[in-house]
């Protein structure tokens, strides 16, 4: 069995051209949790790799059945409700 270091499943990432302003609203953020920038950034990224593209909820959304055709909009189902409740 081949052992991996922590190290090994690691790598870096490089941002180049970050604006100034952007670069001290992100240190500023880090500072106010009493992070890192890179320990708040890499919780960012995670964050931001584990939601779905566009193209995966378009995928899950057409996977999805389809509504029953025979349901009645809300506003008519309310409208019935009121009625049933007034002849009570």
């Amino acid at each position: 069995m081949m052992h991996v270091s922590y190290a090994e499943c690691m790598t870096t990432i490089q941002i180049r051209n970050v604006p100034e302003s952007v670069s001290r609203a992100l240190k500023a953020r880090a500072a106010a949790e009493g992070r890192s920038l890179s320990d708040y950034l890499l919780r960012e990224v995670t964050t931001l790799a584990q939601l779905p593209t566009l193209a995966e909820m378009a995928e899950r959304l057409a996977a999805l059945p389809p509504p029953p055709p025979s349901m009645p909009p809300a506003a008519a189902m309310i409208r019935q409700a009121r009625e049933e409740a007034g002849r009570a």
